[in-house]
């Protein structure tokens, strides 16, 4: 009785596994991955490019002093708002005070000389019209005083410019506006025309920005492109090219430009980080092209291919299909051979997808 018991116990779980493993079969074979999918179809005829920038004044001023010497009073701070002719700073330039003070104290050598040389000059004049001295004494007294007055005026040039040697070491504010950096301390050690500080002077804001050598020729001064900042990027601005310059910068291999935004916001600040589109009209000469998403395109080592949605009744498939692409803007890369218009194409997931695979559509 015991072993009959068993033998239909272990025959009913023999079953069960078998009925399960059948379920679970069934169930995988049920498993159809779903697909993101798109219709292949021509560009709307117009291109659009965009490139990084940042946002800044139309005219930033670098704060430098033209002397050397130590800094003693610096009377700016960021974010300060200076007025022009405002003094900012201000250098214990002693080499500079010590030199004006020799230049003084030569002018007034130089002009006691003249002095003396004029009362010398008349003396001997009103002894040369009374037939007391010769013409010889007369000519070298003339010569005496015309070079004392020489020696006067090139003293009183040298006390000029010791003045202003002097006065280089104050900075005063070139042109109204805001303080956006500051590079000094007080005691620091300043050489001439090391920036001190940053002065935003401009009124307009601009987007400064490089443009590769395969549009530069498409762009001119004028043109409208649209604005979007990161920080920014719920609002989008319009703006216009205002400066474009006709040689590579070596540094960033590109053409460096400039873009002013149409209408001034104050939520648009020095060095913030924006993107300008530049939407390009396609040439009346130019073929229409097709166009894919740039992540519907794979390669592998046949080459680059796409894989088509193939519908038959309720059932869809995706069959692997090699294509020729063209060039790859921001509305995907162009199809030259390989596909038709009104196609249907996966769109995502190219890594996971086997040719002749189940799909369904979403």
């Amino acid at each position: 009785m015991k072993f009959n018991r068993l033998a239909r116990n272990l025959s009913a779980a023999l079953l069960l596994a078998t009925l399960g493993c059948a379920g679970e079969k069934e169930e995988q074979k049920e498993l159809v991955r779903p697909v993101e999918y798109q219709k292949v179809s021509y560009a709307n005829g117009a291109e659009q490019r965009t490139f990084s920038g940042t946002a800044r004044t139309e005219k930033i001023i670098n704060l430098s002093f033209r002397s050397s010497g130590i800094l003693i009073q610096l009377d700016i701070r960021l974010g300060q708002v200076v007025k022009k002719g405002q003094l900012l700073g201000k250098l214990d330039n002693v080499e500079s005070r010590l030199n004006y003070e020799r230049s003084v104290t030569s002018l007034n050598s130089a002009e006691s000389q003249m002095n003396t040389a004029k009362l010398s000059l008349d003396r001997i004049r009103v002894l040369y019209e009374k037939g007391s001295a010769s013409l010889t004494d007369f000519e070298s007294a003339k010569n005496s005083y015309r070079n004392a007055q020489q020696s006067y005026e090139s003293a009183k040039r040298s006390v000029s410019i010791g003045q202003e040697q002097v006065n280089y070491g104050f900075l005063y504010a070139p042109e109204d506006g805001v303080i956006t950096s500051v590079t000094a301390e007080v005691d620091e050690n300043i050489s001439p025309g090391q920036t001190i500080a940053v002065l935003n002077a401009g009124t307009e804001m601009e987007i400064a920005l490089g443009l590769p050598e395969s549009i530069i020729n498409q762009v001119e001064v004028g043109m409208p492109v649209a604005i979007t900042l990161s920080s920014l990027a719920e609002q989008e601005f319009q703006g216009t090219v205002t400066e474009l310059s006709p040689a590579i910068d070596v540094n960033t291999a590109t053409y460096p430009a400039r873009v002013k935004l149409n209408k001034a916001s104050e939520d648009v600040k020095t060095g913030m980080a924006a993107n300008v589109t530049f939407a390009f009209a396609e040439d009346e000469n130019h073929q229409r092209a097709l166009r894919v998403p740039a992540n519907s395109v794979g390669e592998d080592s046949s080459g680059r291919f796409v894989f088509l949605v193939v519908q038959e009744g309720d059932k869809a498939t995706v069959k692997k299909n090699l294509v020729k692409v063209g060039n790859l803007n921001s509305s995907g890369f162009e199809i030259i051979e390989g596909l038709q218009e009104g196609q249907l194409i996966a769109t995502a997931g190219l890594q996971t997808l086997l040719d002749g695979q189940e799909v369904s559509l979403q």
